[in-house]
């Protein structure tokens, strides 16, 4: 492991793989705090989740944490990237309000928040791991320059929740011909 002086303090370079951090995790988190079934308040937690990622982050690399500084971060970050990219952070706004509406609002926003913070709780982490990997501090943040690694994330992501489930056809051991089993 490097360690770089910056401006912001000493940053340690570590490689993404090895920090032991989980944004799987962490996202599942996220998306349990957009459960919520009070709207707004389950974006307050959803931004609380994703505030304690970054100062985890953080302490991961080394790298000097301000509360102030990673709200103002996380809020340009969604604000700036995610909506170039994906529509993620109008869903979560509008996954949060519809469950003012009874009923029917609820339910929609009950399927819709969770997995849309999720998602998002997810690409800011990964941004975060590769900036804090580089060398990057909070205070040289600048979301426009992760539009494309975001939508890599993006893809990497949607990739990876829309690969079928294996066929059991394809999990069966050691049939062969005259086996017994007949396909279609």
């Amino acid at each position: 492991m490097a360690q770089e002086t910056t401006a912001g303090g000493t940053a340690e370079r570590k490689d993404p793989g090895t920090t032991g951090f989980d944004t799987t995790s962490i996202s599942l988190w996220s998306g349990a705090a957009g459960l919520i079934p009070i709207p707004i308040v389950d974006m307050a937690a959803v931004g609380g989740v994703q505030l304690q990622m970054l100062r985890r982050l953080s302490e991961i690399y080394g790298v000097p944490f301000s509360e102030n500084r990673g709200k103002s971060i996380i809020a340009s970050l969604a604000g700036a990237v995610l909506p170039a990219s994906t529509a993620t952070t109008t869903a979560v706004g509008v996954g949060s309000l519809v469950k003012s509406l009874p009923g029917f609002g609820t339910a929609i926003g009950a399927l819709t928040m969770p997995v849309f913070s999720a998602g998002a709780t997810y690409i800011i982490g990964k941004v975060f791991i590769q900036h804090f990997a580089s060398g990057g501090t909070l205070l040289d943040f600048n979301p426009p320059d992760y539009r494309e690694f975001i939508k890599a994330q993006k893809e990497k992501l949607s990739s990876r929740s829309a690969a079928p489930p294996p066929s059991p056809a394809s999990t069966t051991r050691g049939t062969s011909k005259g086996a017994g089993i007949s396909g279609p």
